[in-house]
């Protein structure tokens, strides 16, 4: 489990949240504290007070993979096949054994065409799949997702989820503002104001938030219309 305690940091105010494993969705308001959050839990942002830990451990103490919402944000280096190589490398692996990991890595997700492109020529979705892989290819425990759905098409979410499935990843947190997407997470979590409004099933949570924009249409219609 992660537990975060006592956390105060910029608008978020989150005495006590237990996440628990699998695929957990982040909604709520734009300015709510979402993005803060993750880049809290990530280890990028220090919060003034409390603690996000996971088995005891501070959080980013662990292998986590984080995805930005904006792509270009996410690229460090000017190649795919080094962008790939990236984490692997800052992990002092073999250079035998990053080649081999990026090859497989890249061939498993059917982009192998992208290998040796320069990211610039790449489109958003493109730069998005790839900022995935180098986020997974090191094989995080946690995930943490900042609506970067938001710039992907119908097709490119498919591939986006083939890749976040078989990453590996105990944990899998998204920001998103696709209601569709969050209903079929295993958890929702609804930040409001910096503050946790709601936790729990995507049927409790949708519940708790009836009459506004954050219930998908086809879970308000079943409810409207009965079984």
């Amino acid at each position: 489990m992660i537990v975060v305690r006592n956390l105060v940091f910029r608008r978020l105010s989150i005495p006590e949240l237990t996440i628990p494993p699998g695929y957990v969705s982040l909604i709520g308001p734009n300015g709510s504290g979402k993005t803060t959050f993750l880049r809290v839990l990530s280890g990028v942002l220090k919060p003034a007070e409390g603690a996000a830990l996971i088995d005891g451990t501070p959080l980013r103490e662990r292998r986590i993979g984080f995805i930005n919402e904006y792509p270009d944000r996410n690229i460090l280096f000017s190649r795919v096949s080094d962008e790939l190589a990236s984490a692997l490398r800052f992990s002092h692996l073999p250079c035998e054994e990053i080649t081999r990991k990026v090859d497989l890595t890249i061939e498993r997700a059917g982009l192998s065409h992208l290998a040796d492109r320069y990211i610039h020529t790449l489109s958003g979705g493109e730069k998005v799949l790839v900022a995935l892989l180098s986020a997974t290819i090191h094989s995080p425990e946690v995930l943490l997702l900042d609506e970067f759905d938001s710039h992907l098409d119908e097709h490119a979410v498919d591939a986006a989820e083939q890749v976040i499935s078989s990453s590996g990843a105990v944990y899998v947190i998204r920001c998103t503002q696709n209601m569709d997407i969050a209903s079929r997470s295993e958890t929702l979590i609804a930040l409001f104001n910096g503050r946790i409004r709601s936790i729990g099933a995507p049927s409790e949570v949708f519940s708790a938030l009836s009459g506004t924009c954050y219930v998908p249409f086809a879970w308000r219609s079943r409810v409207e219309t009965g079984p």
